[in-house]
């Protein structure tokens, strides 16, 4: 992605050093608006900017999931890298603080230009409350000096939206084989992510699934006997929190995550530079499983479950529907579940098994709240939201689980090669 071009008064800002810039941004038309709204303390610079990201990407990001998991990645990688490098006689918490702002700023403002104002007026929230001086300055520039770097390593990385979602092929009908599925019979998506440079694993590929349950074993009977009963519209089996489950976890992986991610950062004792690392090592991982499980799906181009009950071999039934309609890319294995293994695992890992009781909210299940104690109950509810949604197998999402967790460690394992 291109960098925008020059705009003295507000995004070369961290060029200058923070009393200047106060000075500057005083005086613009802009300066009396209102602070955007974040449920952070204006001292808790990590929540703060973690808020401004999720704004952003929620009001002006890419349309496909792993472009707006990439801007995450870029940007809290960047002030991860600003954060550690403290230079000696400098105010730490100061330098720490507002080499995070700077990054965060710097790769948000060239992201999402349109959002520039915004993030403007949360960068004078930043630095109103930090010391002017020198620490402030070196951390500013840190900060944008990294986020630079990280941007500029990233272009041609093969995650822009067009590239994401290259043309495939459809392939010539058989038992087992992908097909595109109702009501739409839409174009397959996602397959340029089994193409994209990730940030860590060697290639795509790295940790590619074996292959999915035969066709005519026991386990894929099983696996379609099941959807075929809990997945349906019209099920007479599945249950009123069973459809809730299917429903809340029905929209995006990353918007659904955004929540118990903050809420372990609000609770933790790490100091900011560790902090920006937690949030930083979460999207990367998270860029990786979604760049692999592209790599298996399609690999094995494994029908869905509507394709394989209306057409199939075990007593098919033309007129089955599925609950929630049916994503356009192969069933093995689940993306939902891929993701909540590879956020299981670092969560976990960053912050505990356990946590006190926290409520999540879904955009897909409106007036529900759960509440939940474990990162692994997220991981184990998407397990069966998405059987009783009628769009995976059990097989589909437990491998999901498996291949995600696999790239969360090994994000862990190789946080020296990040920094």
């Amino acid at each position: 992605m291109s960098q925008p071009g020059p705009r003295p008064t507000r995004r070369t800002v961290v060029a200058l050093g923070a009393t200047a810039v106060l000075g500057t941004l005083a005086g613009t038309p802009q300066a009396a608006a209102a602070t955007p709204a974040t449920r952070a303390s204006s001292t808790d610079t990590v929540l703060t900017w973690y808020d401004a990201t999720a704004a952003t990407l929620a009001a002006a990001g890419a349309t496909t999931q792993v472009t707006n998991s990439r801007t995450w990645a870029i940007g809290w990688l960047a002030a991860a890298r600003a954060a550690r490098g403290v230079p000696g006689g400098t105010d730490r918490a100061a330098f720490r603080a507002a080499a995070v702002a700077a990054a965060l700023h710097h790769t948000l403002v060239t992201v999402a230009p349109t959002r520039a104002e915004h993030l403007d007026a949360t960068l004078r929230q930043t630095l109103a409350a930090l010391p002017p001086g020198d620490s402030t300055d070196a951390g500013l520039a840190a900060g944008r000096r990294e986020a630079a770097r990280v941007l500029d390593s990233r272009q041609g990385d093969g995650l822009d939206p067009a590239t994401v979602n290259a043309p495939y092929p459809v392939p010539a009908p058989a038992p087992g084989r992908w097909q595109p599925t109702p009501p739409a019979y839409g174009p397959a998506v996602q397959y340029g992510n089994r193409l994209a440079r990730p940030f860590l694993l060697t290639s795509p590929s790295h940790f590619r699934l074996g292959p999915p349950p035969a066709l005519d074993s026991r386990q894929y009977a099983t696996d379609l006997a099941e959807v075929r009963a809990y997945g349906a519209l019209d099920s007479t089996v599945r249950t009123a929190h069973q459809t809730e489950t299917a429903n809340f976890w029905y929209g995006s992986s990353l918007t659904l995550y955004t929540e118990p991610l903050r809420v372990a950062l609000d609770r933790s004792g790490q100091d900011t530079a560790e902090r920006a690392l937690s949030v930083a090592l979460f999207h990367i991982a998270l860029v990786d499983t979604q760049i692999a499980t592209s790599d298996t799906k399609y690999a094995y181009e494994r029908w869905r479950p509507v394709t394989a009950i209306r057409t199939g071999v075990i007593a098919p039934d033309p007129a089955w529907t599925p609950l929630h309609t049916t994503p356009s890319h192969p069933d093995y294995p689940s993306g939902h579940n891929t993701y909540s293994g590879a956020a299981e695992a670092v969560l976990a890992n960053r912050f505990g098994a356990r946590t006190a009781p926290f409520p999540l909210t879904s955009p897909t299940a409106p007036g529900v709240t759960r509440t939940y104690t474990t990162w692994k109950r997220l991981s184990d509810e998407n397990v069966g939201a998405r059987i009783f949604s009628g769009i995976h197998t059990r097989s589909a999402d437990e491998a999901g689980i498996r291949l995600g967790k696999r790239v969360g460690r090994y994000t862990l394992e190789h946080i020296g090669d990040l920094l």
